[in-house]
């Protein structure tokens, strides 16, 4: 009998699922919280718990991760410097400040236009090689030459020994600034990516577990894992796309919403006759446009976890995570006793940080490139909880929510404070941990907005129900006014919002939440088993799915009957005949997806290839297209390796 492993990381949780390979049923699961720094640790947690005897016979690992994605959305990624080449749009924005332009790139035809300025970037890189962890390379018109962009990288690697990404290798759509934000983002995950995936590994081999590793992707497919280290912006919605899989697969609809509520993000998306809908402009995460093929969502930084605080008489939810009181208080025994000690603050000065109930503890991850405020401040707070009133005695001020915010994004210090797990600890809902530091929690805020503990809890619990709801219709009515979709849901007229397919809540205790988002949508809502752990199922149910697109273009306009150029993710190629250019890109197409499905575990046998063309011609052309795209999808199972 052989069986599947799934397992998936969240900022929460590590989460575990077996399946058997002969019917696909989910035989065990176990959920353990994700640990910080050491992330081996909360897997190898999760696994220990896990029967031994199914996980010897275990021969497919597949994981997804919402890491990399919830490092995207609260901005604490790795530094990352960036090196533009050529012309390119200077008064863009770009998702980190270490930026240099050197002079380079090349044409619309993959010539070069001008020299690159090898110079300039040595300059750049010893300059900067101290304070970033990581590279990006983007070149004008790389993506129809890389040449410049290689050398930059080759140069750099030379010089530093850090990772260096390049926009050409993560997507060979033309958008240089659009290349260059993926390229960015993809450095900044590189570091957080190698270490969960290193993680696993270890742990997987040290178990004499000899099985192939697989990762998902976030449109749905997966990939080799060692192909993970190197494109880690590809999993940036591994973790909604694992929730999507696996809501269809343990609800067994093939079309409906999905929300998925995680303990840092909400993430809601769509599956048709079991298809995921793929955005065609490319995924968006932080704000930040990329040019990553991946599933259409929406995601929100609102989750079980998320902050709870109160300002001008307004509760607030996230977007930082934090440690719930409720489970801080088992994890640090002397945190109630601080809590019972906690004072009123002036309203004035009550931020996301300047709370009664909120606390921080040092991590486990090294200091590195702090200013002398940030040190002083790290300096005070330590492996055990310290609340803002004992970091204002220390420091004799208020701590600057400007310093407590760098240290949180650079990871070396972890937020305790009130959450909506706290909220349904208090209402009776969900009592897996301390109820008496969520009790304490809530009265604490809930005399700031003139409200009862329970009062408080009730309204928490709706604010988040709300705003799944929000996530919902916004998804569903993309092109539809906010502030229409709120009144609604606000009960501003006397009329709701209905829906004819089936909504599946994934996550923790998401029941708490089924009967609120019925009683402001109507639709079935359905919470399937096992649905605490639907990620880690998702993780095992992607296809090995890999979309190659390669262009053919006239070398010359003058001349559109010979001479042509192929561009595809092996570089440039020229070739007189046009049948011999689209015969070219059509092998080297075909060649590509069965590498790639082979790095999954898949047999060429086992994979279905189809062939596709896109021209584009002006009308009455005599010619060969002026370009012609050729796409290559192929399509192969790896669950199929757990058949007997």
């Amino acid at each position: 009998m052989h069986y599947g492993l799934g397992i998936d990381a969240g900022g929460t949780y590590t989460d575990a699922v077996i399946i058997r390979g002969s019917d696909g049923a989910v035989v065990d699961s176990k959920k353990s919280f994700t640990t910080y720094p050491d992330l081996q640790e909360g897997i190898r947690k999760v696994l220990d718990s896990l029967d031994p005897q199914y996980l010897k016979d275990v021969n497919l690992v597949s994981v997804s991760t919402t890491l990399s994605t919830n490092s995207l959305l609260e901005g604490t990624g790795a530094p990352v410097g960036l090196i533009l080449v050529g012309e390119q749009t200077v008064e863009k924005v770009f998702p980190t400040q270490h930026v240099k332009w050197v002079a380079g790139g090349h044409d619309t035809r993959g010539d070069e236009e001008f020299p690159l300025d090898v110079d300039a970037v040595r300059d750049f890189a010893l300059k900067s090689k101290d304070v970033v962890s990581a590279y990006a390379v983007s070149a004008y018109f790389g993506a129809r030459n890389p040449e410049h962009e290689l050398k930059v990288k080759e140069i750099v690697r030379e010089m530093t020994g850090m990772p260096v990404v390049c926009g050409h290798e993560l997507s060979l759509e033309l958008g240089a600034y659009e290349r260059a934000v993926t390229a960015v983002l993809n450095a900044q995950l590189i570091p957080i990516t190698h270490h969960f995936v290193s993680s696993v590994m270890k742990d997987i081999k040290r178990r004499g577990i000899n099985a192939r590793m697989l990762m998902l992707k976030c449109d749905g497919s997966v990939y080799n894992i060692e192909d993970a280290l190197e494109k880690p912006i590809e999993t940036i919605f591994s973790g909604p796309a694992a929730s999507l899989l696996g809501a269809s697969y343990l609800s067994k609809i093939e079309t409906c919403a999905v929300i998925d509520v995680g303990g840092t993000s909400t993430d809601v998306s769509m599956l048709q006759n079991g298809v995921p809908e793929i955005s065609t402009s490319g995924a968006v995460v932080g704000g930040w446009k990329t040019r990553v093929r991946a599933m259409r969502m929406e995601t929100s930084a609102t989750g079980g976890d998320s902050h709870i605080w109160v300002a001008d008489d307004i509760v607030h939810i996230g977007p930082r995570r934090v440690i719930p009181l409720c489970v801080a208080s088992v994890q640090y025994p002397d945190l109630a006793d601080k809590l019972k000690r906690s004072r009123t603050l002036p309203r004035t000065l009550m931020d996301e940080n300047y709370q009664p109930t909120k606390f921080f503890v040092r991590t486990g991850y090294e200091a590195a490139g702090l200013d002398e405020e940030e040190k002083d401040l790290l300096s005070r707070i330590g492996p055990e909880p310290v609340s803002v009133n004992e970091l204002n005695i220390l420091l004799k001020k208020n701590p600057p929510t400007r310093l407590l915010d760098s240290l949180t994004r650079k990871r070396l210090i972890q937020g305790i404070g009130f959450t909506p797990t706290d909220a349904l600890h208090v209402l009776g809902i969900y009592t897996q941990w301390d109820v008496s530091a969520a009790e304490m929690g809530s009265a604490l805020l809930s005399r700031y907005v003139q409200k009862g503990k329970y009062e408080f809890c009730a309204h928490v619990r709706e604010l988040v129900a709300k705003k799944m709801a929000t996530g919902l219709m916004s998804f569903i009515l993309p092109h539809h006014p906010g502030d229409m979709i709120a009144d609604l849901l606000n009960r501003s007229y006397p009329a709701k919002f209905k829906l004819e397919i089936p909504v599946v809540l994934l996550g923790g205790p998401v029941k708490a939440h089924a009967d609120e988002l019925r009683s402001m949508i109507e639709a079935d809502v359905v919470v399937p088993d096992f649905a605490e752990v639907g990620n880690a199922v998702g993780a095992l149910a992607g296809k090995g799915v890999k979309r190659i697109e390669i262009n053919v273009m006239p070398a010359s306009i003058q001349n559109p009957d010979e001479d042509f150029l192929v561009f595809s993710p092996l570089g440039r190629e020229r070739f007189h005949l046009y049948a011999d250019a689209v015969d070219f890109a059509t092998r080297v197409g075909k060649d590509l997806v069965l590498d790639y499905e082979k790095r999954c575990g898949i047999l060429e046998q086992d994979t279905q290839i189809t062939v596709s063309r896109k021209t584009i011609s002006p009308e009455n052309w005599p010619h060969p297209p002026l370009e012609t795209r050729v796409i290559i999808v192929g399509v192969g199972n790896p669950m199929m390796v757990l058949k007997d």
